[in-house]
């Protein structure tokens, strides 16, 4: 940031970008809890831009990928059916912590790889009678597959165990009868 940069009046989102970034900060262990009252006593005071980087000295700038379990409500319902026809939710938005994907006679799209989870532990129950669900998962996530094919497939090819503390992990359960709900890893793309 410039100078001039700095001097500009603090925004109400750049305020709140800096708190997710001071708490980001207490669960990566790179600040100490007792330190984080103070931290956002000074976010909350801040005038300027110049005040959030004083607020959040020591601190990297996050990456595309920092916080992906956010404190914010998510922007999606928890039920999406596809009856005789097709859903698809992608791009970035917050994932509820329960979420059920129907497809009867028609077919359905999730992408994770943008997604922000608005809980440590999400469940994604999907459900295919004759019909298709792909669930799209980021390659930073821990993802456990439950589901059960009968006549059809519920494949598990994107389970996979991270094992790093703050992980986000989503639990994929339910299932595919005459159908086929599949799972994939999908690559992030950078944002600027």
């Amino acid at each position: 940031m410039t100078r001039y940069d700095l001097d500009i009046l603090a925004s109400d989102r750049e305020r709140a970008d800096a708190e997710e970034r001071l708490r980001a900060a207490v669960e990566n262990g790179r600040l100490p809890l007792a330190d984080l009252s103070a931290r956002l006593d000074e976010v909350h005071a801040a005038r300027t831009r110049g005040d959030l980087e004083e607020a959040c000295r020591g601190l990297p700038r996050p990456g595309p990928r920092d916080a992906l379990v956010v404190d914010r409500p998510p922007s999606s319902r928890g039920f999406v059916a596809g009856v005789f026809g097709g859903f698809e939710r992608k791009g970035a938005w917050v994932v509820p912590p329960r979420m059920t994907l129907w497809s009867m006679w028609g077919g359905g799209r999730i992408d994770l790889t943008e997604a922000r989870f608005s809980s440590q532990d999400t469940e994604i129950r999907a459900v295919a009678l004759w019909g298709g669900t792909r669930i799209v998962v980021p390659e930073d996530i821990e993802v456990e597959v439950r589901g059960f094919g009968l006549f059809g497939v519920f494949d598990k090819r994107a389970a996979r165990r991270i094992g790093k503390p703050g992980t986000p992990r989503v639990v994929i359960r339910g299932l595919a009868l005459f159908g086929a709900v599949v799972t994939r890893t999908g690559k992030q793309r950078s944002r600027p």
